[in-house]
């Protein structure tokens, strides 16, 4: 299906309107099962203009994405500053407090695999500490502290009270992480996000707003970057 050159994806269920969705698959369009193509397409045509412009980001990031590239010199975010990678005689791969520091001669696969691997061992380290800190300030324990590759998630909680975090997290400022943090020790109380649950974050985060506008600015950023 095509309305102006634009091809979309129309899904129908049982809801009451017509949505517009854009996605790196294209523009999504969910309506009800009984709503005329005429009038679907009709919509789309009111929209054209967002849709346009839409696509246009979403090509943009797309490009940004498929440029990606980590080299010696460039730098890259380590919670919440700039650091340099740095090439270093010998096998070791890690960082100084400085830099990242890997062998020299590395392809940028290489160098980019050798980042993850420091920043999943840091964040390991990090995420840890928070979630001991603020789990005797709030009073839970969780089962475990683990770190995985999660690329739309932060962080989550298990019904098992076993906390996961994305080492993509360790990109991001000491605050916006220990919001995350925070808000998935809150899970252990409420596994919902109900005002109750809010209120047991911003009891302990009272700016969490600013920290989940912070987070959306980082998968802005990420979004552009091919991290695997």
């Amino acid at each position: 299906m095509a309305i102006s050159m634009v091809s979309y994806v129309l899904t129908r269920s049982k809801r009451k309107t017509i949505s517009i969705q854009i996605t790196e698959k294209g523009v999504m369009v969910k309506a009800p099962t009984n709503c005329p193509i005429g009038e679907i397409e009709g919509f789309l045509q009111k929209k054209s203009d967002w849709i346009s412009k839409n696509l246009a980001q979403m090509q943009q990031r797309a490009d940004k994405k498929a440029a990606f590239s980590l080299n010696y010199g460039s730098d890259i975010l380590l919670f919440g500053n700039n650091y340099p990678i740095v090439a270093r005689q010998g096998i070791r791969t890690g960082f100084d407090s400085n830099c990242f520091y890997m062998p020299p001669g590395l392809t940028p696969d290489a160098i980019r695999n050798c980042c993850i691997k420091v920043y999943k061992i840091l964040a390991k380290k990090c995420f840890t500490d928070r979630v001991y800190h603020f789990s005797q300030m709030m009073g839970v324990v969780p089962t475990a502290v683990k770190v995985n590759s999660a690329k739309t998630r932060w962080g989550s909680c298990s019904s098992a009270k076993s906390l996961n975090f994305s080492w993509r997290l360790a990109m991001a400022g000491d605050t916006i992480i220990d919001y995350v943090i925070v808000h998935e020790l809150a899970h252990i109380y409420h596994m919902n996000h109900s005002p109750k649950f809010w209120a047991t974050v911003e009891a302990v985060i009272p700016d969490y707003k600013a920290c989940r506008a912070g987070l959306k600015e980082l998968q802005q950023k990420l979004s552009q970057e091919d991290w695997g």
